[in-house]
């Protein structure tokens, strides 16, 4: 097979690896939505985990089903387990608990510019812990992103509060989140030269799981009668969360991250907030303003310069 011919196909699965993030990140938009619908019923720590129980019970089957296909698969040494417990409590418990309850505590317009910061934060972890290059593509890609998603979060930015000592727990909590999930990405990225992606997923799912029930024991207490309270739009936000945006967002997050860079990847993040006005306008009637239209574009411009040109991977 030529050189071009080589090239091309590498282009081809690249397109598709962002495809993938692209479907990642749509779901993930839609995080908000779902906490809304479900904090009248739930406190941010059940909101957060009783989904992700689900998840982890659902994707166990799966797990040990690859394994026993796989009898010359890698088995977890203690060593490793100890990692799964540094990407599940540092990254996933962290992430999920720090948006979820940070956002309870503070603005959703103070967590839309917060978010702002995972690509970033994504880029700098990556170039320290994985030795990834921050090539003056990516780098400029990046700042692109940021500016269309500054656009977008114009009427965000009007309402955010950061001075306001009443929203310093929540945005500390945000940001928290933040890093949590840009460090349980780049961290997990190093640990597929041993495990499969879906493993590595499962294994730290498995061990935030563990160490996140205390805190809906001691910390905020769940009651059974919460759930059985629960109206259609309720059962429907839960489902999502639990099926979509722990279970299938994660695992074509994982598939693409398997072939691409973490600072690469990170740039379809950019698309949340992209997915996020669409999905405002389409399901609760908010009107698109042409400077939420020109952030979109820029933001879609600054995705498409690295799957176009960026040939370092």
């Amino acid at each position: 097979m030529s050189t071009a011919a080589v090239s091309h196909s590498v282009k081809r699965q690249t397109v598709w690896y962002f495809v993938l993030l692209a479907l990642a990140s749509l779901i993930w938009s839609g995080q908000g939505i779902a906490v809304k619908v479900l904090d009248p019923h739930l406190g941010p720590i059940a909101i957060t985990f009783l989904p992700f129980y689900i998840t982890t019970l659902l994707f166990v089957p799966l797990l040990i089903r690859m394994r026993r296909n796989n009898p010359r698969a890698a088995s977890p040494s203690g060593k490793d387990w100890i990692r799964f417990v540094i990407a599940g409590v540092g990254g996933q418990v962290l992430a999920q608990l720090g948006m979820t309850w940070g956002i309870s505590k503070s603005l959703a317009s103070n967590g839309a510019i917060l978010n702002l910061l995972i690509p970033v934060i994504s880029a700098v972890l990556a170039s320290f812990m994985l030795k990834e290059r921050l090539t003056l593509l990516r780098t400029t890609s990046l700042a692109i992103g940021l500016v269309g998603v500054a656009f977008l979060s114009i009427g965000d930015i009007r309402q955010a509060s950061f001075g306001s000592m009443k929203f310093l727990t929540g945005n500390l909590l945000i940001f928290g989140g933040c890093f949590g999930s840009s460090f349980y990405n780049v961290y997990c990225k190093g640990l597929m030269q041993k495990f499969q992606e879906i493993e590595i997923l499962i294994f730290s799912y498995i061990t935030a799981s563990v160490f996140s029930i205390p805190l809906l024991i001691w910390v905020e207490p769940f009651h059974l009668r919460s759930l059985l309270a629960f109206d259609a739009k309720s059962i429907a936000a839960f489902l999502f969360l639990a099926f979509f945006m722990y279970g299938a967002s994660m695992l074509l997050f994982f598939k693409a991250l398997q072939h691409l860079d973490v600072t690469t990847a990170s740039t379809s993040l950019y698309l949340v907030p992209v997915f996020g006005v669409l999905l405002a306008a389409t399901l609760l009637a908010e009107r698109l303003s042409l400077v939420a239209l020109v952030g979109a574009a820029i933001v879609l411009i600054s995705t498409l310069l690295v799957v176009r040109y960026d040939t370092s991977y």
